[in-house]
């Protein structure tokens, strides 16, 4: 029997991986899954992956646990120039921004890669560890009621919620800094993002929010605006902060004065 820790870097899946090493509990491989914005950028934010990267995985490694890295053969970008083909209505157009509340990109640019890889191992006898607290009683009993495969949450086994989740993250100085700013994980492009993530992303990191700003300004798609459900665009939010800006000046040169 294999034990494989389905991973994140969220506070539920890192929690789950340092009840692994508190219980002295079997594992032999942990698995996270790198969405791509194209074959050079991340999908993940720029903060998120650098805690990936460059403090969650050394640590687990130094815990002795092997992670592995994976990738679909997909990016945000494929799935932005796809080119319709099967609708009458939209053929010869490109997709252009995913649907919020439906969006596919995890699906293709992150599930895949995920399905590939269990598939591959899919003749050998293997436990998945995922991240689902105790607090989420829907979660877990659709885990407990599905038997497509051998899956355990160690934050049940342990008695953990969510917020005692986080706090263990926190103790082990292995928290995600992308909780100072947002209250889940996502892409950087994310449509469901909230204005908390979109201020953060384009006050540091502007290059890649001028990115979404240049893509509202691609010809011939079929959703053309970065929140087809709000009928809100990046540029909207552009104007907006643009103006919030304008106005903190003014307060503080009234201020000043």
């Amino acid at each position: 029997m294999k034990y494989i820790a389905s991973w994140s870097g969220g506070k539920d899946s890192t929690a789950s991986i340092i009840l692994v090493h508190e219980h002295n509990e079997p594992l032999n491989l942990i698995i996270f899954s790198e969405v791509m914005f194209d074959q050079n950028i991340s999908g993940e934010l720029p903060e998120h992956i650098d805690f990936i990267k460059n403090k969650a995985i050394p640590m687990f490694e130094n815990w002795g646990y092997k992670v592995e890295i994976l990738h679909s053969d997909k990016t945000y970008m494929d799935c932005f120039y796809h080119v319709i083909i099967r609708s009458e209505k939209n053929k010869g157009k490109r997709q252009g921004f995913p649907r919020p509340k439906m969006c596919k990109i995890n699906d293709r640019c992150k599930s895949k890669s995920l399905d590939r890889f269990f598939k591959g191992i899919e003749k050998e006898k293997y436990t998945k560890y995922i991240g689902i607290a105790i607090d989420e009683p829907k979660r877990i009993e659709r885990i407990k009621s599905s038997s497509k495969e051998n899956r355990i949450s160690l934050l049940e086994k342990y008695g953990y919620t969510e917020q005692m989740a986080f706090d263990l993250c926190k103790k082990y100085d292995l928290l995600s800094p992308k909780y100072d700013f947002a209250p889940r994980g996502g892409c950087w492009f994310c449509p469901n993002a909230r204005y908390a993530e979109l201020k953060h992303l384009r006050l540091n990191h502007k290059d890649l929010w001028d990115k979404l700003l240049e893509l509202e300004e691609e010809p011939n798609l079929v959703s053309n605006m970065w929140n087809t459900l709000t009928k809100t665009s990046i540029h909207d939010w552009e104007e907006r902060f643009y103006w919030e800006e304008r106005q903190m000046n003014i307060f503080d040169y009234l201020k000043e004065n």
